[in-house]
């Protein structure tokens, strides 16, 4: 009997410790890409994730290409004739496309590079590039798995938030410039303003506190807020 069908998440460690022997820095869910791996001033690799081949996957590396010109799609490696067909041809199309091509063997997480990136490449866009490594620098740790839900990602907003979140736990109501000083967070006085997260009020003029919300937080993120505190 078949286990459980697989996720795009049962990909992410493989792929993850393959660019790492590699030399790359690797984290997951960084802007629309599953994984991104970077080295030095190298541009930067991407890596799509899916449980099967589609045409949404190779759309998703298509607009990737935009980013950097290194960009690879990865499937579960699957036995029996009829997957051996279909990467067969999926190797072809990728290769038009200038595309990568990654499969893994989920029972042992073996890896296979069927195919590196060509040079079919559409125009670069550079401020997507520069938005992709933004967030992956300002990014504390990993602590997104590649092909994660995008409700609930720890991005790099969100981990500003939460040590701002910590300061006023530990501190009480405060100015916001006196929370970006303890913080190093540059832009606390508009996360507190803009309140995407339902965490903060301000009670006086430039003072904010924490809400209900936002103490529940505190509980919910302990484990991300024992890390950025690290």
């Amino acid at each position: 009997m078949s286990s459980q069908p697989p996720r795009e998440t049962d990909l992410y460690a493989p792929v993850k410790q393959l660019l790492e022997q590699q030399g790359y820095e690797v984290k997951g869910e960084i802007g629309e890409a599953d994984i991104v791996g970077c080295r030095g001033d190298e541009a930067p690799v991407i890596v799509e994730l899916k449980t099967t081949f589609s045409l949404s996957l190779f759309h998703q590396a298509i607009d990737r290409l935009r980013m950097t010109n290194i960009v690879y799609v990865a499937v579960p490696h699957k036995p029996g004739k009829l997957f051996a067909t279909s990467l067969k041809r999926n190797i072809a199309l990728s290769r038009r496309l200038g595309i990568g091509l990654i499969t893994v063997r989920l029972t042992d997480g073996s890896v296979y590079v069927h195919l590196d990136p060509g040079t079919a490449t559409p125009r670069l866009s550079k401020p997507k590039q520069a938005r992709l490594l933004r967030e992956f620098s300002r990014r504390v740790g990993d602590p997104n798995s590649g092909g994660a839900t995008r409700k609930g990602l720890i991005t790099a907003y969100r981990q500003d938030a939460l040590r701002c979140l910590n300061f006023l736990q530990a501190n009480g109501p405060a100015k916001a410039s006196v929370v970006a000083a303890a913080t190093q967070v540059e832009n606390s006085r508009r996360i507190m303003a803009d309140d995407h997260y339902g965490w903060f009020e301000r009670v006086q003029t430039g003072i904010y506190a924490i809400t209900p919300k936002g103490r529940e937080a505190m509980f919910s993120y302990k484990q991300e807020l024992a890390k950025l505190a690290a």
